[in-house]
């Protein structure tokens, strides 16, 4: 008789914050195993000893997101380990200091390379191996509300219920171009290139929802993406009010409770809310 497949879930970006929360969240309470995954090796293996000390056993696998050849290494080590996943978490992101140095079209560019083209690839690489059943969530945010994009214009091509993500594609790039020539986003793109980003996310989970349910209904994934909350993390410069346990509290909602939830943009309460209007 053969074994049973172990169930497997991989965090993005987990060594610290939010994303060091839902592992050990995970870790009480999901049935499988538990990668917790880092760009760099050190600090990766550094929170895995720190939950080993709580006596947690996440498992470490190193993942830059922004480079393919990476996110290739853990799909095919999880292939060749396990089979497949059952739960993958986008937590992975990058966000500028209003203080910083750079020109508005030097963060449009590297924000929206990584919190949302390199989550894509993410997905791109690993979504053929997500089993039967699996849920998928992606970390958004409050500001990525589509009502936060102050042209009207721009919200009615985000929420087309014909979106692809070739079209998603170009319209994020779109905004890069306008970014980086210096023209005036304000009454357009509005002013955080973070918020254009998760925005981006929030419609790319959509469009997953639909095409999973489209092109393979029987493999009945589950697509969602979820608001934190303004956690203090580095992320936010530690200027948030909740922990970092309650900012993972959507995520663990998605991932561990019966909700049947599919195509959904989840608040930091757990509560569903409509993504198209404020």
């Amino acid at each position: 008789m053969s074994t049973p497949l172990k169930n497997i879930a991989v965090v993005t970006g987990s060594n610290k914050g939010i994303g060091y929360a839902i592992v050990k969240g995970l870790c009480e309470k999901y049935d499988g195993l538990v990668y917790l995954t880092a760009r760099n090796v050190g600090r990766g293996e550094a929170a895995v000893k720190k939950l080993n000390e709580l006596g947690f056993k996440p498992l470490f696998h190193q993942l830059d997101i922004t480079s393919k050849e990476s996110i290739n290494k853990l799909r095919d080590d999880i292939v060749r380990e396990h089979g497949g996943i059952d739960l993958l978490i986008n937590n992975a992101a990058i966000s500028y200091s209003k203080n910083g140095t750079e020109s508005f079209g030097e963060k449009a560019e590297n924000t929206v390379k990584v919190n949302y083209f390199a989550t894509l690839e993410v997905c791109n690489v690993l979504f053929p191996i997500l089993r039967q059943n699996a849920r998928f969530i992606n970390l958004s945010s409050s500001t990525a509300r589509l009502s936060r994009l102050p042209s009207p214009i721009l919200r009615d091509k985000f929420k087309d219920p014909k979106l692809t993500v070739p079209k998603l594609n170009e319209l994020i790039q779109e905004f890069v171009r306008v970014a980086k020539e210096g023209v005036d986003t304000s009454n357009t793109w509005g002013s955080s290139t973070y918020a254009v980003s998760k925005v981006g996310v929030s419609a790319l989970t959509f469009i997953q929802q639909r095409e999973f349910d489209a092109e393979t209904p029987s493999r009945n994934i589950f697509v969602n993406c979820c608001h934190p909350g303004r956690v203090n993390t580095d992320l936010t410069r530690h200027d948030g009010p909740l922990t970092i346990e309650e900012g993972a509290r959507s995520s663990l909602y998605l991932a561990l409770e019966n909700h049947g939830l599919k195509g959904k943009f989840v608040w930091e309460d757990c509560s569903v809310i409509e993504w198209t209007t404020a």
